[in-house]
């Protein structure tokens, strides 16, 4: 830990996660809200927060709460919901495997949408470094429970969240990560193919199926664009 480049390297991972830190603050005081209205106490979410740590498959899984707790469909949507790792461990995997084995183990279980989206962008110009992973993730991991924690002790001073448009602060935290990710022609055709198969899936499958379904559509067009441009390429 003491070797020449970790600590200027967690200041690094620290300052590119500092940002969207102080954006997942409000993610966490709305889930906070919205699971005491549920019925879990501020005990139960910081819990919930601290050892499930997936902050889009929890509000899926508070969106089908109810009690009795319906254990099956809270576990299937909440799987659903996270199957989009299979994807981004897939393609983090080239970025870390020249890391040690324990901080591969802590990135891999601890990554979330934005950490993962930092460590792709970094990992395009420099080889990732067990203090960059360290600075990115640590505080950021416990950003979530501390800011859930406060939500649900002021849960019942925010009747309808949705008022103040807290409803919209998670695509406006993907929008802004899709801007900072931004490759051109590339990066059009992965969100136009990742939208419009998840809204195919959306309008047409139960549940959360578009979530997985998005994912994977966005890769496929952009690996049949590849696979369409090196066939040209190959003909020229």
């Amino acid at each position: 830990m003491d070797r020449p480049g970790f600590w200027p390297e967690l200041r690094r991972g620290f300052l590119d996660i500092l940002p969207l830190m102080a954006g997942v603050v409000p993610f966490g005081l709305l889930f906070g809200t919205l699971a005491v209205q549920k019925g879990l106490s501020p005990l139960e979410v910081i819990l919930m927060c601290a050892t499930t740590y997936a902050g889009g498959a929890q509000f899926v899984s508070i969106d089908v709460w109810a009690t009795p707790v319906p254990v099956f469909a809270v576990v299937l949507a909440t799987a659903l919901a996270n199957t989009r790792y299979f994807l981004m461990g897939a393609a983090l995997r080239p970025h870390v495997r020249h890391l040690p084995v324990a901080t591969k183990a802590w990135f891999v279980a601890i990554h979330s949408d934005e950490t993962w989206a930092l460590a792709i962008k970094r990992g395009g110009s420099a080889q990732l470094t067990t203090g960059y992973v360290v600075g990115l993730t640590v505080l950021f991991y416990l950003n979530w429970p501390i800011s859930c924690a406060i939500g649900a002790w002021l849960g019942s001073a925010i009747e309808n969240p949705a008022r103040f448009g807290a409803d919209f602060m998670f695509v406006a935290m993907f929008l802004c990560l899709i801007r900072g990710m931004w490759q051109g022609r590339t990066s059009l055709v992965a969100v136009l193919g990742s939208a419009l198969c998840a809204l195919v899936a959306h309008l047409w499958l139960p549940g959360y199926w578009y979530i997985f379904l998005g994912a994977l559509g966005g890769m496929a067009t952009v690996a049949l664009l590849y696979r369409n441009t090196v066939t040209a390429g190959a003909s020229a």
